[in-house]
């Protein structure tokens, strides 16, 4: 696993660089994927990551516990652009290691690097995005979260097991209800403990 997760670093990403690869895609009209249905997700969660890099708020409890973070951590995250949980997290985790020192954010993109994928699946599925918590030192996983918070988890499951009548476009729009009602509430209560891995 730690020579998987070295290599996997090796070619990670940082946010700046993966922001502006999508930008620059839809800027210059040159799609980064061969679904349309793909590229036009990839639009529209450019502008959702847009307006959270600008709007996205840490609560004081985050930042206290990132300022006692004893060790140095990364937070490989298995991502893509037309992901629109990952369009709602992914802004947030940059947010997050832009203010803790000790925390250091890397993306990667799933469909490139299904070996990585396959060690963390979600109920069998290649559920993203998916972060990996790594010690920097020892290239050690601690753990890993995701592919969304808990309550979104919850009605996503809920649709899955046929037991919301709704078809998937339905349930995205719901599910892009509860993000900007829960303004990252639930991502950072639940993150918070991912930062006392050093142990």
């Amino acid at each position: 696993m730690k020579e998987l997760i070295k290599s996997s670093l090796d070619k990670a990403i940082t946010y700046n660089a993966y922001f502006k690869q999508i930008e620059q895609s839809i800027e210059n009209d040159q799609p980064m994927y061969e679904s349309e249905n793909l590229n036009f997700y990839n639009k529209l969660n450019y502008q959702r990551m847009k307006r959270l890099n600008k709007t996205s708020r840490l609560s004081d409890g985050f930042l206290e516990a990132g300022r006692s973070v004893p060790c140095k951590l990364i937070w490989l995250v298995i991502t893509e652009g037309w992901c629109g949980d990952a369009a709602q997290i992914v802004p947030v985790l940059n947010k997050m290691a832009s203010e803790i020192d000790n925390l250091e954010l890397k993306l990667i993109y799933r469909d490139q690097h299904l070996e990585l994928m396959d060690k963390f699946l979600t109920n069998g599925g290649r559920s993203i995005p998916k972060v990996i918590i790594i010690d920097a030192t020892t290239l050690e996983v601690k753990g890993d979260w995701g592919p969304r918070p808990k309550p979104a988890q919850d009605m996503f499951m809920v649709y899955k097991n046929n037991k919301l009548d709704m078809d998937y476009k339905e349930v995205q729009a719901e599910m892009q209800k509860w993000y900007l009602k829960d303004k990252s509430e639930n991502i950072q209560k639940e993150l918070q403990p991912m930062l006392d891995l050093c142990k």
